[in-house]
């Protein structure tokens, strides 16, 4: 069987694994935000952090505690890394010192859902850190933009009210319901497939077919793999991450995470269309995922299994950077869905990828991971794309644009543009900045239009909140450090204030009954307008980057 026919029999199961679980899960998300019982462990976590699940907050008190939330675990991660070689399982002599640079990034980087690694994660980070910093911090960022992309919801389906709901009860409903019991079975499935979960350091010492000694690092590694790619955090136990066959061992597994980063994603539309009352709703927003997603898939597959460049053509296959047991097919599957959504997770390096190939994995972040995103970001991340786009489609016919019986007014449509402009923003002045600066330059290992690419697929996959790398970037160091740590906090919570705030605007009007001139909002006219605006967006926005990167090295 050719590679490109196990690739497509691949892409058709997962679709269909989809569509299975986005009716259950998605109904299953949409009874846990709105139910009105707390579970006795909830009522008990409630008490200790002196949070009242009663009582609901207005956009601002809201936005308040997620970044309140989200500054003491920054704290909380960056001491404990710090602080790692005086607590027990540590590294007795890490491979890599853990600067106070190295710390804040690693502790923004987990706690924005971005789980950039600028380190090797089996040789730097002991298991205690592993294990009560960044699994926590896995789950709690995914459930803090599950619960952004709710109060979003919310905001749309209330009438004259300012209230959201209450951050606390959904983050904690949405750690202790979601993602949790999702997680303890793909744990289960991936330990079946020969994933390790134990509390072995540095001494498994083996000897090799050559008969000289290696070293084999253990860890508590399926655990934090499920959450991984469930929460589409992508940060690795291992510096080789998924392409580790003690995280990611067979073919079959491979599948199990790249099901797993797109699941939650791809079923919140459904949750979306429940609470807000119309179900065809959520299922619009679907489709403009799947549509997206689509296009990007065969792209990508086009890209490497029709290889072109010297070395490819010259091989035959474009093999550098990928697994065997993989091979080039399935590889490419996984980049597109970790680009597609803010996983950042590989089992094989982007950076020897295709030029185009590797243009794909930079656009797919660019188009602001909504096809389907992120666990919760993908959500709130289209919706703003839906909004913008009726307001497109209301200049056209001069009439004052609605969505879900909400006007869109200008102050929606100022938050909305806002929370467009910031990742771009950041993304082109952080690339800019590096560019100009010798320091910077000096880390890039290559010259000419693929270290430009190597640059700004960083601040992209940095402001996005990703985490993927384009390798042959020198990272660690403190001007990368605090650059990309400051993309990563801004990246996350500048659109989070915008978001909320837009929530609360939409959340204070009344609900417009439709009318002759109202736009439809659930059949294909408006899904294909929605991936038109979201194209048409993000090419004219990065046009230019990508033109000096890797289209000018696909060129050459």
């Amino acid at each position: 069987m050719s590679s490109a026919t196990t690739g497509v029999l691949f892409v058709v199961l997962l679709a269909a694994a989809l569509a299975v679980a986005h009716v259950p899960l998605g109904d299953y998300m949409y009874r846990v935000y709105t139910a009105q019982k707390h579970a006795r462990i909830e009522r008990l976590i409630y008490r200790l952090i002196g949070a009242n699940p009663s009582s609901e907050q207005p956009w601002a008190a809201y936005a308040r505690s997620v970044l309140a939330f989200s500054a003491v675990s920054i704290v909380f991660l960056f001491c404990l890394q710090l602080l790692q070689d005086k607590l027990p399982l540590h590294l007795h002599n890490p491979a890599t010192p853990m600067t106070a640079s190295l710390a804040w990034n690693t502790a923004v980087s987990f706690v924005t859902n971005t789980n950039w690694q600028s380190y090797s994660g089996e040789s730097t980070q002991g298991h205690l850190v592993q294990m009560a910093g960044l699994a926590v911090q896995n789950f709690v960022s995914a459930a803090v933009g599950m619960a952004v992309a709710i109060a979003l919801v919310r905001g749309f389906a209330s009438r004259n009210s300012s209230e959201l709901g209450n951050f606390w009860v959904d983050v904690v409903r949405g750690t202790l319901r979601i993602l949790l019991p999702i997680s303890v079975v793909g744990a289960v499935l991936l330990l079946a497939g020969g994933a390790i979960q134990n509390f072995h350091l540095h001494d498994q010492v083996v000897a090799t077919l050559a008969g000289s000694p290696q070293t084999i690092t253990g860890g508590p590694v399926a655990s934090q793999e499920a959450i991984k790619e469930l929460g589409t955090n992508g940060g690795g136990f291992f510096n080789a991450n998924s392409a580790h066959p003690f995280e990611n061992p067979t073919v079959w597994t491979n599948w199990v995470e790249i099901f797993l980063l797109l699941v939650i994603s791809f079923s919140l539309p459904r949750t979306f269309g429940r609470i807000v009352g119309n179900k065809k709703q959520g299922y619009a927003i679907a489709a403009v995922m799947g549509v997206i997603a689509t296009m990007s898939i065969t792209m990508m597959m086009l890209f490497q299994l029709h290889h072109h460049g010297t070395v490819p053509t010259a091989t035959g296959a474009a093999m550098e950077g990928v697994e065997q047991r993989f091979g080039i097919a399935d590889s490419a599957i996984f980049a597109d869905a970790t680009t597609l959504t803010s996983t950042g997770a590989v089992d094989s390096a982007h950076d020897s990828y295709t030029s185009l190939g590797g243009m794909m994995t930079m656009f797919n972040m660019q188009l602001g991971e909504v096809a389907p995103g992120g666990t919760g970001s993908g959500l709130y991340g289209m919706l703003i794309l839906a909004i913008i786009t009726v307001f497109v489609a209301g200049l056209m016919v001069g009439r004052t644009p609605e969505y879900l019986g909400k006007k869109i007014r200008p102050r929606e449509i100022k938050l909305a543009a806002g929370y467009f402009l910031v990742t771009p923003l950041i993304v082109l002045l952080g690339t800019a900045i590096a560019m100009a600066l010798p320091g910077p330059r000096a880390g890039m290992a290559n010259t000419g239009p693929h270290g430009l690419s190597e640059v700004l697929y960083a601040f992209t996959s940095a402001a996005n909140n990703n985490g993927s790398a384009f390798a042959g970037l020198s990272a660690n160091t403190t001007w990368y450090n605090t650059a990309l740590g400051l993309a990563m906090v801004f990246g996350r919570f500048l659109p989070i204030v915008l978001v909320l705030a837009l929530a609360g605007s939409l959340a204070g009007q009344g609900r417009r009954p439709e009318s002759l001139g109202t736009l439809p909002t659930h059949k294909p006219q408006f899904v294909g307008l929605v991936v038109g605006v979201t194209i048409i967006l993000v090419a004219l926005t990065f046009l230019p980057a990508l033109a000096l990167g890797p289209l000018a090295e696909g060129i050459h």
